[in-house]
């Protein structure tokens, strides 16, 4: 608990000097950052592990058998063979970010020799401990990214937009399926409750190379306003957020505020009325009656006091999430095309709606569909016109 390292090793990517301290390991710490971009452009733990074991990169374990001699995890004739648990506990790893993190295992009982993770609140965490090789937005979008399945297609592909699409209606994700004959080749995005049946649902066909349009141009126009109005985009999306404006916040300052004068009132109250109905100076029915009005209007106080407590800090949060975002802004000027570790840094979800014929029409040539971009940290972003 006094923020020093239980552990005389450190995780994958970091070394200890002689004072105890975490010091970057130049030749593991460029492994680490690859790990990440390559999971930020939308690669699962197991095909992130191949594409190391085909780049003949030392796993950690062959790495520590090389400086130290410890044979604790190497693998004779594996010696480059990156596993899918490595991959995956080097990107869950809090570490990273440049925080200390004490207790991550228990032991049940001194008769069991195997540890159990202990949950997060049950861990000590210390913030800016040491050198952080992932800045601590790649970290968090990359938990995102990991709670989203992103499976292979028959093509050995992971889709541009696989994992963040999501059915208007039903809710599941959408699928990539791919037609190609001889003369004609197509990728489109469909309904996965459709697909499967498992929910009565439509298709939300979207073809890919009209969603990859749609996206990029309004990807274009966020990022365009931004750079050049960063402090207007950062009013207007604090203001596009439940109870963002400042005039608001200031009133549910000054009301909360009342609320805890009058909080703190009632228990002074509560006291006098306790000694006088010791005392005598007022009857047993009388003290039951006064208290129980004060019971009741102290307790619709405090639960004003939390919501409104509640509210005002979720405008606090918006104002840090703004400007999360725009430091991914700030990273990308300006892009030539959508690339997959681009779309993932900037979009959180993207849900489709069911086309609808502008001409009335069931099979109408002449449709409209809506699509609805939630980006990282902010969600939907309404420019002015």
């Amino acid at each position: 608990m006094s923020g020093k390292p239980v552990t005389s090793k450190p995780v994958y990517g970091y070394l200890m000097d002689e004072d105890e301290n975490f010091i970057i390991d130049e030749e593991a710490a460029p492994v680490v950052k690859q790990i990440y971009s390559l999971c930020l452009a939308g690669n699962g733990p197991t095909k992130i592990a191949r594409m190391l074991t085909e780049q003949q990169t030392p796993t950690p374990g062959t790495l520590e058998y090389r400086r130290t001699g410890s044979t604790r995890r190497y693998h004779p004739g594996y010696e480059c063979r990156w596993a899918t648990n490595t991959v995956a506990h080097i990107l869950e790893n809090r570490e990273y970010t440049g925080c200390l993190v004490n207790f991550k295992t228990e032991k049940v009982s001194y008769k069991v020799k195997q540890s159990k993770e202990n949950p997060v609140e049950k861990q000590a965490i210390f913030e800016n401990h040491h050198e952080a090789i992932i800045d601590r937005e790649t970290w968090e979008r990359v938990q995102e990214l990991r709670k989203q399945r992103k499976r292979p297609n028959r093509y050995d592909e992971v889709g541009l937009f696989s994992g963040l699409l999501f059915c208007a209606d039903c809710g599941s994700v959408m699928y990539q399926q791919r037609y190609q004959t001889d003369k004609r080749r197509q990728d489109c995005y469909i309904c996965g409750s459709y697909k499967k049946r498992t929910a009565d649902c439509t298709a939300h066909f979207i073809r890919t190379d009209l969603l990859t349009a749609g996206v990029t141009e309004n990807l274009r126009k966020v990022t365009s306003y931004a750079a050049k109005h960063e402090a207007r985009f950062m009013k207007l999306l604090t203001e596009q957020t439940e109870d963002g404006s400042k005039r608001r916040n200031a009133a549910k300052k000054k009301e909360l505020e009342a609320a805890e004068k009058r909080i703190a009132e009632l228990s002074a109250i509560f006291k006098r009325l306790y000694e006088d109905s010791v005392t005598g100076r007022i009857s047993d029915e009388r003290f039951t009656e006064l208290s129980a009005d004060y019971e009741a209007e102290q307790k619709e106080l405090k639960e004003k006091a939390a919501a409104l407590q509640s509210e005002l800090s979720k405008t606090l949060e918006a104002t840090a999430n703004a400007e999360k975002f725009m430091k991914v802004v700030r990273k990308y000027t300006s892009f030539e095309e959508l690339t997959p570790t681009l779309l993932r840094e900037f979009v959180e979800k993207i849900v489709i709606h069911e086309s609808e014929a502008l001409d009335g029409k069931r099979r109408g040539k002449l449709r409209r569909q809506e699509i609805e971009i939630y980006y990282s940290f902010v969600g939907k972003v309404e420019l002015p016109d």
